[in-house]
């Protein structure tokens, strides 16, 4: 018994040291919160010394020592709790308790035999906010707490214990950056809790929404077309911003926003900026408002014609390019464009960027304005005098210039002249005689080279130069070096359908019509010859201004076969008169008959176009003149051989179709047309056969 009434009184002297009034307060409270505060007997504590401690009940303490691990509580009962010191370090680490301070725990732990109490001043605190959660949340009231990180579907917020803010919640728009709002502290309604999962859900939106309420209908009352109001910047978008007026948001477009050139509004606004904006539209029904803030300025294109007129030169920073031209803000809403066609008067700019960039300060002239379409053209090229202008007088038709290929195409030569001016020299002027496929073929870029002006286009702007004007075009001299009727002799360069093309000097070409080819029967002309084969021919005609030559190998056989038959009637009249070199002459004119007349089905090619006219009379002159000089002198000797040539080496027709596939066409058509002749000359012989025994 002596030990319990020691007992009893320690636990009276620790009930009066800590505060016996407020205890007796507290406990008085919990077990009726509504009643009047009573003060308990001696006998009351005594009995309650004695009442087993329940884990998880709410106590009242005192703190009566700090240690390094604990800090030890008064609690009344027999032996005194201890709490884990670090429920009470701060940020920085420090203990925030001290000796004395009344703490609200809660018993999580005790172990009667060692007389262990383990209490818990963290869980007392969310015990507390678990009671005020479920009344403000009765109540529907307001409970403050502190963003703490960024989770999965929204945010973490500290009440007391951690709540859940969803991303729908945060505000009346959603916002992308969440993590931006981590540290923020911000009024929240509860929209639902569950203590047993300690799950709490908040809403910040509807806080906002009911502000919104409020103010939206006070501004809708006052807002009308033409009003100026304030508002705030709330979003921002690539099309313009949305701006709050007061519970009711409004949209200002990026074209209200400024007269001149806006490249997205973040580069004027950021959210949150207050501005000052005029109601364009409002639609009362559907709650749509358009804002304006240009519109709170002067129009600058009505006073553009009286700032910029018609020549003026003016200054304007480019804001824009284009594949067409550049857009040159000359002031803040006053925009012109520079066309590609307007930047130089020399070069040739196919893209604005290779000239100018954005940004770039430049200085042009007013070409046109148009108010009413709100468009001024601008030139930069007219702020310089035309090169164009001068280069006529500077550089007159029949100039011979110097100067350096800057380029090589398919179709000429450039050659800078002036800075930025350059003259063409077109294929076909670079050489008389030379067929020239591509200019890369005799000159390259960087070559110094000399032209001939030819012509000045100022309008076009172009310069037309030429090379081979430098010399005498060799053309001038052909009538003089090849005569009509002369005879001269090239290489086939050429075999087409209709002729063919002999070379008869560098760059010098004739045509040999098929008409004039002399054609043997069941042969082309491929048959005939192939290219590089040398022939020789007749000029038949000539054409400077068509540069053409015309050339007949037919007519040359002819006249070989009439020079043969004039040689032949010459020789005919200076033979003998004697009996025997008649009879001689007379059986050598019918061997050659006989020989012609072996294979009549087979006749030359040739034969089947008619000699010339001038060609008739030579043939039947022939029997008279041979007659005439029968009964001459002189010595036979030298004609008979001439006469044996003609009968039996040139008039075969199996040697005409042998030269023909020979390698020197000239000699076949030669060969061919002699056998004509001695068949064409066989009557003739026998006429000459018939006189010869009447004139003996």
């Amino acid at each position: 018994m002596l030990g319990v009434f020691l007992e009893m009184d320690k636990i009276v002297e620790n009930l009066e040291e800590n505060n016996q009034d407020q205890n007796q307060a507290i406990m008085s409270e919990e077990s009726d919160p509504s009643g009047p505060e009573e003060e308990m007997s001696f006998g009351e504590l005594y009995e309650e010394s004695f009442k087993p401690l329940e884990e998880g009940e709410l106590l009242h303490g005192v703190v009566v020592q700090v240690n390094k691990e604990n800090v030890m509580v008064d609690i009344g009962y027999k032996s005194e709790g201890r709490i884990p010191i670090h429920e009470f370090l701060d940020e920085d680490g420090n203990v925030s308790v001290k000796v004395g301070d009344e703490v609200e725990v809660v018993l999580e732990r005790y172990e009667g035999e060692l007389d262990d109490i383990l209490l818990s001043k963290e869980k007392a605190a969310k015990i507390k906010v678990w009671d005020e959660i479920s009344r403000i949340y009765s109540e529907d009231g307001l409970i403050e707490g502190k963003v703490i990180a960024r989770v999965k579907g929204g945010l973490a917020v500290d009440i007391g214990v951690t709540g859940f803010l969803p991303g729908s919640q945060v505000d009346l728009r959603p916002v992308k950056d969440l993590e931006s709002l981590v540290g923020e502290v911000f009024s929240f309604k509860i929209l639902k809790y569950n203590k047993r999962r300690e799950n709490v859900v908040l809403s910040r939106r509807a806080i906002l929404e009911d502000e919104r309420n409020a103010l939206k209908t006070n501004t809708i009352a006052s807002m009308k077309e033409g009003a100026v109001m304030k508002g705030v910047i709330k979003n921002i978008t690539d099309y313009g911003a949305f701006v709050d007026l007061g519970g009711i948001d409004g949209l200002l477009h990026i074209t209200d926003m400024s007269w001149g050139r806006v490249g997205h509004p973040s580069e004027i606004f950021k959210v949150g900026d207050e501005i000052e904006v005029k109601v364009l539209r409002f639609d009362r029904d559907q709650e749509r408002v358009s804002l304006g803030l240009k519109q709170l300025q002067e129009d600058p294109w009505l006073q553009a014609e009286t700032l910029y007129p018609l020549g003026s030169k003016i200054a304007g920073k480019v804001v824009s390019l284009t594949d067409y031209g550049a857009f040159v803000e000359v002031q803040e809403g006053i925009e012109g464009l520079i066309h590609v066609s307007e930047m130089s008067w020399t070069r040739k700019i196919r893209n604005p960027s290779k000239l100018l960039s954005v940004g770039d300060l430049v200085e042009c002239k007013v070409l046109s304005i148009d108010s009413k379409n709100k468009r001024i053209s601008l030139g930069m090229k007219q702020v310089e005098p035309n090169p164009w202008d001068i280069v006529s007088e500077k550089y007159p038709v029949g100039t011979t210039i110097e100067g350096k290929i800057k380029n090589i195409t398919d179709f000429g030569i450039f050659i800078g002249i002036d800075e930025g001016i350059d003259g063409l020299v077109h294929v076909s002027d670079v050489s008389w005689i030379k067929r020239i496929k591509h200019p890369s073929e005799i000159y390259k870029k960087g070559d110094e080279i000399q032209a001939v002006v030819l012509k000045v286009d100022k309008e076009n702007e172009r310069f037309s130069l030429g090379i081979k004007q430098l010399e005498v075009d060799p053309w001038e001299l052909i009538p003089s070096r090849y005569p009509t009727n002369s005879r001269v002799t090239g290489t086939v360069t050429n075999i087409t359908d209709f002729g063919l093309f002999v070379e008869l000097e560098e760059g010098i070409e004739g045509l040999v019509h098929i008409s004039e080819v002399g054609r043997v029967k069941g042969k082309n002309l491929r048959d005939l010859y192939s290219l590089g084969d040398v022939i020789s021919a007749k000029v038949i005609n000539i054409s400077v201004e068509d540069r053409k030559i015309g050339l007949s190998v037919r007519r040359m056989k002819k006249d070989e076969e009439r020079s043969y038959l004039d040689q032949y009637t010459s020789t005919s009249q200076a033979a003998t008169s004697s009996l025997g070199e008649q009879l001689q002459q007379a059986l050598n004119r019918a061997n050659l008959n006989n020989n012609l007349q072996a294979e009549p089905e087979e006749e030359p090619a040739v034969e089947e176009e008619p000699l010339p006219d001038e060609a008739i009379p030579t043939d039947e002159a022939a029997p008279e003149d041979e007659g005439a000089t029968a009964g001459e002198a002189d010595s036979a000797d030298e004609t008979a051989p001439v006469e044996e040539d003609a009968s039996t080496d040139e008039v075969t027709p199996l040697e005409v179709e042998e030269s023909a596939e020979e390698d020197s066409p000239s000699e076949a058509a030669v060969s061919t047309e002699d056998a004509s002749t001695g068949e064409d000359d066989s009557p003739v012989t026998d006429q000459d056969a018939e006189k010869n025994p009447s004139g003996m």
